[in-house]
């Protein structure tokens, strides 16, 4: 197999991850006909069929889920490949890709890219926002070279540092400010708004709850925390959502915002990596510029919460 190419490996992959001829040609800024005659190509060099062709999406033989197994390594390589080249030739990185979870991204972005910006001037950018199981995918595979996310995320070939601690808070139509705080275990009885399926602060918050897998009807799910406080704010029911978003979530809402008694809920959030990346050493100096960024973020919305006079506040 003398011939293989790394262009004919990583249209593979596309075509492996999309399970679609047009998805993958469109990831590969290729026309259709070019990468279906690339994967013919590759296989015709291994000897072996790696697709299996449907009149609606391709899936991998036996082979193919194997041979995909050492291209995703390779690839991987290649990119570490780069990666130690872009650190050798930069005391800064030239480009960093950052993938960030929604429940974090719309708060926290907007601070770290301008200190970032300010901090290594000339550096690009790309970031990417989605849920943390793909996140994890993705760095795993080499597509990013950190990702903020909750913690613990307890895969042994990431690495992970915490930046900080945030609590979540209550959110209640306006007409409810001053009652007392519901305790945890009064919330499923309630009507509680949460995230749907697959996001990581809805799990945390059910934990809080102490509601089980088996999901009482009582809990209605949302896209988004915008979403949620919208529908608190219309008198669908209550919902959490960490302190970081506060500021943003309620400033068109006419919601009231309390405070937990001890133990309050908590999350932590946190940068992780791949172990074997070469960029280590540009990367801890990102990580402290973050854990520098989100502080200030928790400072202003203190502040805010002790000029409002009081820690059960209404935010609008």
């Amino acid at each position: 197999m003398k011939n293989l190419t790394l262009k004919q490996l990583r249209y593979f992959e596309a075509l492996a991850r999309h399970r679609r001829f047009r998805l993958a040609a469109d990831a590969c800024a290729i026309s259709q006909p070019a990468l279906s005659m690339q994967i013919k190509e590759l296989e015709e060099e291994v000897g072996h069929e790696l697709f299996e062709r449907s009149a609606k999406d391709v899936r991998l033989t036996a082979f193919g889920q194997t041979f995909a197994v050492r291209v995703r390594e390779i690839l991987r390589n290649v990119d570490e490949l780069g990666e130690m080249a872009r650190a050798a030739k930069h005391s800064f990185l030239s480009r960093l890709r950052i993938g960030v979870i929604p429940t974090v991204a719309p708060y926290l972005l907007p601070v770290i890219i301008n200190d970032l910006n300010a901090a290594f001037d000339g550096m690009e950018l790309q970031i990417r926002e989605t849920q943390t199981a793909k996140l994890i995918e993705e760095l795993k595979q080499g597509d990013l070279d950190l990702a903020i996310v909750a913690l613990p995320v307890s895969e042994p070939s990431l690495s992970e540092i915490k930046l900080f601690d945030e609590e979540f808070v209550l959110v209640r139509r306006h007409e409810d400010e001053g009652k007392p705080v519901p305790d945890r275990g009064a919330l499923p009885q309630m009507r509680l708004l949460l995230l749907e399926e697959g996001h990581c602060f809805r799990d945390q918050a059910l934990a809080f709850c102490h509601v089980g897998s088996s999901q009482p009807r009582e809990v209605m799910e949302g896209s988004s925390l915008s979403t949620l406080v919208q529908m608190v704010s219309a008198g669908i029911g209550i919902t959490l959502i960490p302190e970081m978003a506060v500021s943003l979530e309620t400033r068109s809402a006419h919601v009231s915002i309390s405070h937990f008694d001890a133990p309050a809920p908590v999350r932590s959030i946190g940068m992780i990596w791949r172990n074997n990346t070469p960029l280590i050493k540009q990367l801890l100096p990102i990580s402290d510029i973050i854990r520098q960024s989100s502080a200030r973020i928790r400072e202003d919305y203190t502040a805010k919460r002790t000029f409002s006079g009081s820690p059960k506040s209404s935010f609008r």
